[in-house]
């Protein structure tokens, strides 16, 4: 900088860093197109997957976007914004991260010709605004009910069909897991909350023998080898605090100075304990969870009661343990009552693989399932587990929503055509922005049919055809395998209508965002710490 008399001024530290107008700007979208490009390969049901390797070893094979962008280790600014888009995304719908990201790295591209051209960025902002609120109107306009299981199921089948989750038949089979899941945990307004649909993975067998539980399955072992293994109409008691002789708040000492007492100390701590096992067997308990420790004596004493016993499970355990069997968690042993218990069918323990699993099941009315997955190897549970976590909430959104949009690029064709001539009739600067956010819907198509080799240009052509000479016209998408517009409500694919405006929005955000930042300034890093320890060759200080 410099002042009336040339000389510089200095504001900024030294080694700052600075860049300023267009060279910001195209440094900010250069750096969340190249995020958009690292997942773009894998939208679509023929998209590729990533392997990742992180520091330590660890392996992720993938082609879910948030799980991809989680694992990278994005360093620039601009970039991170975009990765909290597929962050957002998957948070609000559990799917249509990948889309997100790729329609925002495109909305910036098209952004560049606009700059360059010297339309202010303001223009470009308030012209996204505008064509994103008119595409919402549009995707509503376009979308259908949905509210039988049949639906549900297309729905689940849509979200899980590209993930790496088995042939046809299995995917068939995870897609009615899924739906009776979100139906069981539905509550009377028809909102669905995922996380009382539990999902529990063991390494072994294969996908087709994933199977629902109407009730918890908690990867703990009895903590006696001789208690009952299995509790037919179990009644459960459920704790937050240790079966155990309680520690004093403050430290405190006993001192016994006749060596006689100390036998009656130890058969008061004794006597304390089989009480407390008392009273859970006079309340008609026959299955004890805790989140906390069961001392060895009381352990001993539940055994001879013919009691079931499960220590330090996590809290979420408990709560779905709770929810599941109606139990009250308790504070206190001396606090449960008959009333407090829960009832299941059944408590039984079983082996999977080298492991003691404990199953309950039978559950009246349970607000919280679970999906066992089996798989023949770590990496396959794990992408399952992540296919199920997309579809699940995709199902419950349809459920809470009622309403879906064709997919297969049907929505993005529909409203790139009907944004262009939204565009003309708002006239001004903002007419070109919204014209190029018309244009930047087509990226979605474009990536599927480029993701399965297709020509992209013939399929745009034909798309755009298909929905302006046909009555259903915008209800048709790309069909992957013969590269011909198809009606995709016939087809049975269809998505959440949520899952597209919610990557509309995102998107115009993340880009006007970007837009807006005309001044980048970095602070210069600071020097890496000196070693510890003393002066070289281990003299002390101020020594040669």
């Amino acid at each position: 900088m410099y002042g009336n008399s040339n000389q510089p001024i200095i504001v900024l530290k030294e080694g700052t860093q600075r860049s300023k107008d267009k060279e910001a700007q195209f440094s900010n979208i250069d750096a969340a197109k190249a995020v958009a490009d690292s997942v773009r390969s894998t939208l679509g049901p023929k998209g590729m997957d990533k392997m990742m390797v992180n520091s330590i070893g660890d392996v992720v094979i993938t082609n879910d976007g948030v799980t991809i962008l989680k694992e990278l280790d994005v360093q620039h600014p601009a970039a991170k914004m975009v990765v909290e888009v597929a962050k957002t995304q998957d948070t609000e719908c559990g799917d249509g991260t990948t889309t997100s990201v790729v329609l925002a790295g495109e909305l910036l591209k098209q952004s560049e010709d606009l700059i360059n051209a010297n339309v202010h960025p303001t223009v470009i902002t308030n012209g996204y605004n505008m064509a994103a609120a008119e595409a919402v109107k549009i995707l509503n306009e376009i979308a259908v009910d949905a509210k039988n299981d049949k639906m549900l199921k297309t729905v689940s089948d849509t979200s899980l069909t590209g993930k790496d989750v088995g042939d046809d038949s299995d995917l068939s089979h995870l897609s009615d897991i899924i739906v009776k899941a979100a139906k069981f945990v539905a509550d009377e307004d028809g909102r669905v909350d995922t996380k009382n649909i539990r999902i529990t993975k063991k390494v072994g067998g294969v996908i087709a023998d994933t199977y629902l539980v109407q009730g918890v399955v908690i990867d703990k072992e009895l903590v006696h080898s001789r208690m009952p293994k299995i509790s037919k109409d179990a009644k459960i008691a459920v704790f937050n605090c240790g079966l155990e002789v309680k520690k004093t708040e403050i430290d405190a000492q006993i001192q016994i100075t006749d060596p006689s007492r100390m036998n009656d100390f130890l058969a008061e701590e004794e006597a304390g304990m089989k009480r407390m096992v008392d009273h859970i067997k006079e309340t008609g308990a026959t299955v004890v969870f805790t989140s906390k420790a069961i001392d060895e004596l009381v352990q001993h004493y539940l055994t001879k009661a013919g009691i079931m016993g499960y220590r330090r499970l996590k809290e979420s355990d408990i709560e779905s343990i709770a929810k599941a069997t109606g139990a009250t968690i308790c504070g206190e042993v001396n606090e449960l009552t008959e009333k407090d218990l829960g009832t299941a069918g059944c408590v039984e323990e079983k082996r999977v693989g080298e492991d003691g699993m404990a199953f309950i099941t039978g559950c009246k009315n349970p607000k919280a399932v679970t999906i066992f997955i089996r798989g023949g190897t770590e990496h396959v549970i794990e992408e399952v587990e992540r296919a199920i976590n997309d579809a699940v909430r995709t199902v419950g959104i349809t459920l809470e929503d009622g309403k879906v949009v064709a997919g297969a690029g049907a929505p993005e064709i529909e409203l790139g055509i009907r944004l262009a001539k939204f565009a003309a009739s708002v006239g001004g600067r903002e007419q070109l922005a919204i014209e190029k956010f018309a244009k930047a819907m087509e990226v979605i198509p474009w990536t599927l049919a480029e993701n399965a080799g297709l020509d992209q240009i013939d399929v745009i052509i034909k798309m755009k055809s298909a929905h302006e000479n046909n009555k259903d016209g915008k209800y048709f998408g790309i069909d992957l395998d013969s590269g011909e517009p198809v009606n995709m409500l016939d087809k049975n694919v269809i998505e959440p209508l949520r899952v597209k405006t919610q990557a509309v929005n995102s998107a115009t955000e993340v880009a006007n965002m970007i837009l807006r930042i005309d001044d980048v300034i970095a602070a210069r890093r600071a020097p890496p710490a000196p070693p510890q320890g003393g002066a070289p060759g281990g003299m002390p200080p101020g020594m040669m």
